[in-house]
């Protein structure tokens, strides 16, 4: 398999945040100044299209006011967890996670409306790294 570029992962949030509207938001939520907000699932479905070997965490975030269910990505390395969460700046900074589990067996259990979320946001960064690699 063919590596990808020392600086890919900056190159796929690049295209992540390009890539969000809120046909990819969970509830088409859209809040102004956070483009961020209810991308995180179908970002780590598809930070984990380009890193397989990562996992899908699903969380519960505290923001001070309310519990949030979130998700992002893990990668194992011995017996150490790293945590690649590119959708994390929707949340405000005193935020904690207060829980998380890894996503066993890519068993997800997607409605026909997530699934649909998760392919519009991988054609729309494939298209932009397309294009970025065709421009280098």
């Amino acid at each position: 398999m063919k590596s990808l570029p020392q600086n890919f992962m900056l190159l796929l949030r690049e295209a992540l945040t390009a890539s969000w509207d809120k046909r990819t938001a969970y509830l088409e939520v859209e809040q102004v100044g956070n483009p961020a907000l209810g991308q995180c699932y179908p970002t780590s479905r598809t930070v984990q299209h380009y890193y397989p070997e990562t996992e899908i965490i699903k969380g519960k975030v505290w923001t001070g006011k309310t519990l949030d269910v979130h998700f992002w990505n893990g990668l194992r390395i011995g017996a150490d967890w790293y945590h690649i969460d590119l959708t994390w700046q929707q949340f405000p900074t005193s935020s904690i996670i207060q829980e998380f589990v890894v996503i066993k067996n890519h068993e997800f259990n997607d409605s026909e409306a997530t699934m649909q979320r998760c392919e519009l946001l991988l054609k729309r960064v494939d298209s932009y790294l397309k294009a970025r690699f065709e421009a280098a």
